[in-house]
């Protein structure tokens, strides 16, 4: 009997079939990767192709090139002055006298003669103490003193005597030599006593304390009625000189030379006090002398300069600085360092041109003074130079020229429009033309 046929598995059939089925995933990541490369690629071109080139322009107005429209800048016209050379150094005010008031003898104090914070001259009484036992030593030294000399007296009579006795063999050669002896002793007993009284009168002045400089006096260290002594720490009262007085300052030793050689010449050099924040003048002053020897840590010298400082403006171990004029370059040209630029070309100035437009123009400087610098080459008198707006010019840049106290109107607040300030039909110049850095508002 013919056996039934079974049917045969279909698998070589259904391979095929899994494959496709498998791969599709992966070919679409691949072609979802490469929509988005090409979307980003995309962005990028559109970036630099379309919005950079929309960009530059605005870019090259506001570098103020040739074909930007006129930057508004404030000018200053170059002329001649005296330029100072200076030196700045930072000082400390030092009193010429300082004077611990000190009793030179051991007393109560009985009498104080002056206020706090007045202003004594020399010889002024300032204290007494007690003087009743220093003048009865005195007294004392003084009968001491008169007795020795009575007796001087006596020895010299009998001095005198002996001598014409001796003269006459009528007494002995012995005798004679005594008496000398004598005499010679007396005397130096008075010459002691002599001493001692100038040792009272000095002791007995001692009780009245005088002021021994011209000062202000501080303040009182001792009350009255106290004992006092010489070796008391603080004494009685410190009296400080102010007027004159002095600041000592230290400056490099390179300036040691130049200011050696202007002091030997006879030159008085000028020194200004000023204020911690160097902007106020305290006083003015000269400069009196400089230390001896360099300080070898610092490499810097000391100096002092005097100052009449009538009006008490400068006080002792008051902190100022000090401005020494060495030396003053007189009818040189000068400008405004506002006009100094520095850039690639070294320092220069942009010079208004008669066409309103602007060159670089470089320049060679010498000393500066404040606000004002000496041009050594460069510029002349005359010459128109920019010293506002010159941070985004260029060679040939066109501008206005407006006065240095003129406002910028705000972007919000249209202004007036003048003829000579249209820069075409149409256009105002209003807050536009009044930015300095020359570019439009967005």
């Amino acid at each position: 009997m013919d056996q039934p046929v079974k049917p045969k598995p279909e698998a070589p059939a259904s391979a095929p079939s899994k494959a496709p089925k498998q791969g599709r995933p992966r070919l679409r990541f691949f072609l979802t990767f490469v929509i988005v490369v090409l979307a980003v690629a995309g962005i990028v071109w559109w970036t630099k192709h379309i919005q950079v080139p929309e960009q530059q322009p605005q870019g090259r107005r506001g570098a103020g090139g040739r074909n930007a429209p006129p930057m508004s800048i404030v000018d200053e016209t170059i002329g001649k002055g005296d330029i100072g050379i200076t030196l700045n150094a930072l000082g400390t005010v030092t009193s010429l006298g300082t004077v611990t008031i000190r009793s030179q003898i051991s007393g109560y104090l009985i009498k104080i003669d002056f206020k706090e914070g007045d202003e004594v001259k020399k010889g002024d009484l300032l204290a007494e103490i007690d003087p009743r036992p220093f003048e009865a030593t005195l007294a004392q030294a003084k009968g001491a003193l008169a007795r020795d000399e009575a007796l001087l007296k006596g020895a010299q009579v009998d001095l005198t005597r002996y001598q014409g006795l001796a003269a006459q063999n009528a007494i002995p050669h012995q005798t004679l030599d005594t008496q000398i002896a004598l005499v010679a002793q007396d005397q130096g007993t008075v010459e002691a006593d002599r001493a001692s009284v100038k040792a009272a009168e000095v002791n007995l002045n001692y009780t009245r304390i005088l002021a021994p400089i011209d000062g202000r006096v501080g303040l009182r260290q001792v009350d009255q009625g106290n004992y006092v002594t010489p070796g008391d720490t603080n004494g009685l009262v410190v009296i400080t000189q102010l007027k004159p007085i002095s600041v000592l300052f230290t400056v490099p030793e390179d300036n040691l030379q130049a200011i050696a050689k202007r002091l030997q010449a006879g030159a008085s050099l000028p020194a200004t006090a000023l204020d911690r924040a160097g902007a106020n003048k305290i006083a003015d002053g000269t400069l009196q002398t400089f230390d001896s020897q360099i300080d070898p840590t610092t490499g810097t010298i000391k100096l002092r300069a005097t100052f009449p400082n009538e009006d008490e403006a400068l006080y002792p171990n008051q902190f100022v600085n000090i401005r020494l004029l060495l030396d003053t370059h007189k009818d040189v040209v000068t400008m405004s360092t506002a006009g100094i630029q520095r850039g690639v070309p070294g320092t220069f100035a942009y010079l208004v041109n008669a066409d309103s437009t602007v060159t670089v123009r470089p320049v060679k400087l010498g000393a500066t003074e404040g606000t004002r610098v000496e041009v050594l080459s460069g510029l002349a008198p005359g010459d128109r130079v920019v010293i506002d707006g010159a941070d985004k010019l260029r060679e040939g840049a066109h501008v206005n020229v407006r006065a240095p106290d003129a406002a910028v109107a705000p972007a919000a607040a249209p202004a007036e429009t003048s003829p000579d300030q249209k820069t075409g039909p149409g256009k105002k110049s209003g807050g536009r033309k009044r930015r300095s850095d020359g570019e439009q508002p967005q």
